[in-house]
C-alpha cells in the first residue's frame, strides 16, 4: 500500500517541476518579447558629441535578429566609427536583461532593464545607455554620461528599418 501513495508524491513532484519550468521558460519569452521593437535591418547615422556640440557624424547599420528560439538577441553594428557585435539576453533567476558587447578592444557584460518601453544598459552607475522607438517606427540608441551632477549625451544612433 505504501508505493501507490509513494508514486502519488512522485507524479505530483514531476509535475510540479515541469510547471515551474514551463512558467519559466514563458517568462523568459515574455521578457525577450519586450524587445521586438528592434528586430530587423536598419540603416541610420551616427554622431559623437563633446560638450553638446557633435565632433564627428557618419553612416550606420545594425542588423538585429532573434537567435536560439528567441531566447537571445544578437546585435551587429557597424558604424564608421564602431564595430560591435552584441548579445542580450534575460535571466530568469536575477531577473533582469544582460548586454554582452563584444569589439576588437575586447568583451564586457552589463546589467539592463526594461523601462518606460526602452531598453536601458548600465555601462556603471555614471554611464548609460538607451534603445527605444521613435515616434515615425524606427528606433534610437544614445548614450549618457553623469558629469557634474547632470546627465550628458555623448553619442546618438538613429535608424530606419529596410526591411
Amino acid at each position: 500500500m505504501r508505493y501507490p501513495k509513494a508514486s502519488k508524491y512522485f507524479y505530483f513532484i514531476v509535475l510540479t517541476f515541469l510547471y515551474s519550468s514551463v512558467f519559466a521558460q514563458n517568462l523568459k519569452q515574455e521578457k525577450m518579447e519586450q524587445l521586438n521593437f528592434l528586430i530587423g535591418e536598419w540603416v541610420g547615422t551616427t554622431k559623437v558629441y563633446e560638450d553638446g556640440v557633435v565632433t564627428k557624424q557618419g553612416s550606420a547599420y545594425e542588423k538585429i535578429s532573434y537567435d536560439l528560439d528567441k531566447s537571445i538577441l544578437v546585435i551587429e553594428l557597424n558604424t564608421e566609427f564602431l564595430q560591435l557585435h552584441t548579445i542580450i539576453l534575460y535571466d530568469e533567476k536575477d531577473q533582469k536583461y544582460y548586454y554582452h558587447r563584444f569589439s576588437k578592444e575586447g568583451a564586457a557584460i552589463y546589467p539592463a532593464e526594461f523601462k518606460d518601453g526602452q531598453l536601458i544598459v548600465w555601462k556603471n552607475e555614471k554611464t548609460r545607455f538607451f534603445f527605444g522607438r521613435t515616434p515615425d517606427g524606427g528606433f534610437q540608441e544614445y548614450g549618457e554620461q553623469l558629469i557634474n551632477g547632470k546627465w550628458t549625451k555623448f553619442f546618438e544612433d538613429n535608424f530606419v528599418n529596410t526591411q
